[in-house]
């Protein structure tokens, strides 16, 4: 019996310490690779944000134009509040992390604009409807984060 607790105390399994650095480093550049891209995911979730509520606002546009006979005359951003007030149109109103509507374009009979700007990132996202009908999407931003440059359509 001696001889057995013996050989258990004189075996001395376990990890090198270069065994130990290798793992550390491993982790190390798996982190390096992976940190920058998480980084990223939170502007792309602001800007996300002031899409929908520019799209929320565009539906609510063609909401108002049905109610006047056609017309857009009355899309200004207090009217697309009254009638969807799920949508802010002040930086205040829609709170420090969520996207506002900061801009409508002077109404007009037979078209409209609706600027949805992101929380945090500052990036504006417009939705244009002109009097032909077609619909154009734009973005301004003052990094790049409008699909790598500082203005593009979305």
């Amino acid at each position: 019996m001696p001889h057995r607790l013996q050989e258990h105390s004189t075996d001395e399994s376990g990890f090198t310490l270069v065994e130990l650095l290798v793992v550390i480093l491993i982790i190390g550049i798996l982190a390096a690779i992976a940190i920058p891209s998480f980084l990223g995911q939170k502007n792309k979730a602001y800007d996300a944000s002031a899409k929908e509520l520019a799209r929320t606002a565009e539906t609510t546009a063609e909401a108002i134009s049905t109610d006047n006979n056609g017309t857009y005359e009355k899309v200004t951003a207090t009217e697309l509040h009254k009638y969807e007030i799920s949508i802010p149109i002040s930086e205040s109103a829609g709170g420090s992390k969520n996207a506002w509507i900061s801009a409508t374009a002077p109404p007009e009979k037979d078209g409209y604009s609706v600027t949805a700007t992101a929380a945090v990132t500052g990036d504006k996202f417009t939705i244009t409807r002109n009097s032909s009908g077609e619909i154009s999407r734009t973005c301004k931003s003052s990094s790049t984060g409008c699909s790598g440059s500082t203005s593009s359509s979305w």
